[in-house]
């Protein structure tokens, strides 16, 4: 019997085996944008930016897989509406100058431009990480209650509920 065959279905691929304390900081980064708690995100930050390309790949692993969700229950989800979503999710979370790298570089990475949304991050992966967080945020309540949103991410990712 292999290691996989206990993974849950669509759960995490061997290549993508974080250690957990990486998984639990992406899903409390995303819980935090979705109860627009700014304590809890302030104190996560610190976490995230100890790990930040762990953390910035289990983001885009779970907004991949809010996506695909999306997509499968027929929610209509335009690039406007993750524009305004993600500007909408970090109003008055984030410092106004970081609000703005955030906003501004989700625009451009949502229409493609990824030049122009690297410029916007000025070479800061904490605003990739900030962008990830909120959209999966934005995205996952357009499919799912606060409640199941979390424990559907952790049965994604493979932790335990």
């Amino acid at each position: 019997m292999s290691s996989d065959d206990n993974a849950p279905q669509g759960g995490p691929t061997p290549e993508h085996d974080l250690p957990d304390h990486v998984k639990e900081t992406a899903i409390a980064l995303v819980s935090a944008y979705v109860d627009h708690n700014r304590e809890e995100l302030d104190r996560l930050i610190p976490r995230a930016t100890d790990d930040v390309d762990d953390v910035l790949s289990e983001l885009k692993v779970i907004a991949a897989f809010l996506g695909r969700r999306v997509q499968d229950t027929g929610v209509v989800w335009k690039p406007a509406d993750s524009r305004e979503a993600v500007a909408r999710t970090v109003a008055e979370m984030l410092p106004p100058e970081l609000e703005f790298a955030v906003s501004t570089a989700w625009e451009a990475h949502s229409i493609g431009e990824e030049e122009a949304a690297e410029r916007f991050t000025q070479g800061d992966p904490m605003v990739f990480v900030h962008m990830l967080a909120a959209f999966c945020a934005a995205i996952g309540q357009a499919v799912y209650k606060r409640s199941e949103l979390v424990s559907t991410l952790r049965q994604v990712t493979g932790l335990s509920d």
